[in-house]
């Protein structure tokens, strides 16, 4: 375990404060179009206090996370790292439902007997679809990843830690997209959920499950200290 020595290191400042804020912000913002598309009727009770919750709650939670840190260091970093993970589990999704949406108003606008093949068809694209929303989700996640949770100043070797980067991401991207297509294909089939829902079902799972690899990955090759 790469525990920092200074306690200090661990309990966070006010940059890590106001860059948690920053995160709770964008968080909620990202949230609302999701959750209007998943969930109309809770969209129109809850949206005025998504991003308020998120902008309190971030920033309280890095500080709980900071305490827990003087006894277990590791917790400070993992904190900053799943707060990470949660937007760029949300930039994903987001990029995903503005795809998978767009061609499911195709398929909800077809006939009985055009809907079958427009289904398939989705299904067909989704690893592609779901390609595209993880790359941008990907990109978002280094810069935020380097200088923030695992604090990587060194800009000589920026470029050296982008492909190990991107290396270590190949393999998240892996995970990523088979669980997410072999969930989206399972509940698609089964006709229990519309083609964005099973979307966005997939792509949760799959960045869910990729956010273990990654913190791992992440910590012990490309950001080693």
């Amino acid at each position: 375990m790469d525990a920092p020595t200074n306690p200090s290191s661990y309990r966070g400042g006010k940059k890590d404060y106001l860059l948690g804020l920053l995160a709770g912000i964008l968080i909620g913002l990202l949230l609302l179009p999701i959750l209007k598309n998943a969930k109309p009727s809770l969209y129109e009770t809850v949206w005025l206090m998504v991003v308020p919750f998120f902008a309190i709650s971030v920033p309280l939670g890095l500080i709980v996370a900071s305490f827990i840190a003087k006894k277990i260091a590791l917790v400070w970093q993992l904190a900053k790292f799943l707060v990470i993970g949660v937007m760029n589990t949300l930039v994903d999704i987001g990029v995903l439902a503005l795809i998978t949406i767009m061609v499911a108003n195709d398929v909800n606008h077809a006939s009985e007997t055009a809907w079958f093949s427009m289904a398939s068809l989705v299904i067909t694209y989704y690893s592609l679809y779901k390609a595209i929303s993880f790359i941008i989700a990907n990109i978002n996640s280094f810069f935020w990843n380097k200088y923030w949770t695992f604090g990587s100043e060194n800009r000589s070797r920026a470029t050296h830690q982008f492909f190990q980067f991107f290396l270590v991401s190949l393999i998240g991207f892996a995970i990523n997209v088979i669980i997410a297509s072999l969930v989206f294909g399972s509940l698609s089939s089964a006709g229990a959920f519309t083609v964005a829902q099973a979307g966005l079902l997939g792509a949760a799972t799959g960045s869910i499950i990729g956010l273990a690899w990654n913190f791992v990955g992440y910590k012990f090759f490309v950001f080693k200290k």
